[in-house]
């Protein structure tokens, strides 16, 4: 995980383009996250794509600074919950 991160969870959504694209929603570290930027998130993972581990493809367009992630009785990222939250044609709602 990237320095200033504290947890994140890649979602498909609906693109009228590509029929579906990676969102990242990403809870940002207390102590050394305060000012990551999605722009360093993207060159972060840009360095994955120069290294042959990810096709650029993967790079979400959008990346969602959130306070929390919902997670399932199990402590998984409930990923259904997400998806009806910033899936779809819902606006994205910044946070934090």
């Amino acid at each position: 995980m990237r320095k200033g991160v504290s947890e994140a969870v890649v979602i498909g959504v609906e693109d009228d383009k590509w029929g579906e694209r990676p969102l990242a929603l990403v809870i940002r570290d207390a102590k050394t996250g305060g000012d990551l930027s999605e722009t360093e998130i993207k060159t972060h993972l840009k360095s994955f794509v120069d290294a042959g581990v990810i096709s650029k493809f993967a790079i979400p367009d959008r990346i969602v600074f959130v306070d929390a992630l919902p997670k399932t009785s199990v402590r998984k990222f409930n990923k259904k919950e997400l998806r009806e939250i910033y899936g779809n044609s819902r606006p994205i709602l910044q946070r934090g």
